[in-house]
């Protein structure tokens, strides 16, 4: 394992997940959503700024969604993954510190540049996650490989939204003229650090003739023939029960993870947590996932890929049970401790299981559909709280209980992904990968 980790181009490959992590953590999850209500739509009611952030999220996850497939046909059929994240990765990182210079009120700009930071984040991932068969031949590293990734990123997002919410609690100690312009700063250094912390993958990626394959057929050939790719491989996929069976397995069962992981703060909130609490909780998680990561990539090459991912979804049934009960502080920090094992370990063993089910030769498109996916959940499980919720509502007419007992209703979504999962035949898999 030593020798994987001090290979340079798998080392610069993990490091991807340490860069990009400053978007997810410093501007989507941390202070863009706040800022855009306080800041750049403060003339607007409370439910007309969130209609337009969730319009711009919304508009940014279907056009992702849509593409992410095309996407990854292109890139596999003029071998051109290394200039795609370099695109995409620039698109983002620049738009984060484009973000730096929009005035107040100018709500317009901040949707603009997010929506298009959005875009880069996640189809940059299609192709980052793709070459995780190109940068391993063995898919007994795979495991060790993808939990490295998602581990540096955690630690390096958590380090760089740490330092943000330092400074914009303190923004005299760091020569910002007062919040606001913190805040901004924060925006400007996570362009940044997405685009530095890039670089050594395709310094590295260079060198590798399956990530940087010469372009012989002209740009319509590649599009054309990228349709008729994505038509093949999905007549494929419906008919290759393994790789289709773990797909929706993943959206079970990643929806499930998903709506916890957005909809945690809403629900605190709602049965009674500070907002100091919350922010703590997360921070939290966010470096405690990184050494737990790192060890269930481990556990996983030596237990299997498949029975970590159950025992993660096991944690998390747990998970949502307690959540459902919980009355004291020490249980939602407890709780935030169960999640920082496993949130990291479902999110990369279900990446590197992914990979080896599929052909490496295809790997970018079939990500694409991997990462649609990803896209589209978030779906049954916020819809399954919400009308939980609103009917337990209308029958005991109690906002906390009716919230936790929508909580308990996203234990479906992990039995219904674990039975779709053990339906994987990963010897058949095997042999359908042979024959693609």
């Amino acid at each position: 394992m030593k020798s994987i980790y001090k290979n340079k181009q798998i080392f610069s490959w993990m490091l991807n997940d340490w860069a990009n992590s400053a978007f997810a953590t410093t501007v989507m999850a941390g202070f863009f959503p706040i800022f855009f209500k306080s800041y750049w739509s403060s003339a607007d009611l409370v439910n007309v700024s969130t209609a337009k952030l969730a319009f711009a999220n919304s508009f940014a996850g279907i056009l992702i969604a849509v593409t992410a497939p095309f996407l990854g046909a292109i890139a596999d059929r003029s071998g051109a993954k290394r200039k795609f994240l370099l695109f995409f990765t620039l698109l983002g990182g620049l738009s984060c510190i484009c973000m730096s210079f929009i005035a107040a009120g100018r709500w317009q700009s901040a949707v603009f540049f997010y929506v298009l930071a959005s875009i880069g984040f996640f189809s940059s991932t299609i192709f980052y996650d793709s070459m995780l068969t190109d940068v391993t031949d063995s898919e007994k590293d795979f495991d060790n490989v993808s939990s490295g990734g998602y581990a540096l990123g955690y630690l390096g997002g958590g380090i760089l939204f740490a330092v943000n919410v330092w400074w914009t609690l303190q923004p005299s100690l760091f020569c910002f003229s007062g919040k606001a312009a913190a805040v901004k700063g924060s925006f400007m250094s996570a362009g940044i650090w997405w685009i530095i912390f890039s670089l050594p993958l395709f310094i590295t990626s260079r060198k590798n003739s399956k990530m940087n394959a010469a372009i012989h057929s002209s740009a319509g050939n590649d599009i054309k023939s990228a349709f008729q790719q994505i038509r093949q491989t999905l007549h494929e996929i419906r008919h290759l029960k393994v790789i289709f069976t773990f797909l929706v397995a993943y959206w079970l069962y990643i929806d499930g993870v998903d709506t916890i992981i957005r909809m945690a703060i809403d629900y605190g909130l709602s049965i009674g947590f500070s907002q100091v609490d919350l922010i703590t909780a997360l921070l939290m998680i966010q470096f405690l996932a990184f050494p737990f990561t790192y060890i269930t990539g481990m556990l996983a090459t030596k237990t299997g890929t498949r029975q970590m991912i159950y025992f993660s979804i096991a944690i998390y049934i747990i998970i949502c049970i307690w959540a459902a009960f919980l009355s004291h502080k020490w249980e939602f920090f407890a709780i935030a401790f169960l999640i920082s094992m496993v949130q990291g370990a479902t999110q990369a063993l279900s990446r590197s299981y992914f990979a080896s089910l599929i052909p490496a030769e295809k790997s970018a498109e079939y990500f694409g559909f991997y990462n649609m996916l990803g896209k589209f959940a978030v779906i049954l499980g916020p819809i399954l709280m919400g009308i939980t919720n609103l009917f337990a509502g209308y029958l005991i007419h109690d906002a906390a209980m009716s919230a936790r007992i929508g909580m308990l209703s996203v234990v479906l979504l992990f039995i219904s992904g674990a039975f779709m999962l053990s339906r994987v035949d990963e010897k058949a898999g095997r042999l359908e990968k042979k024959f693609l």
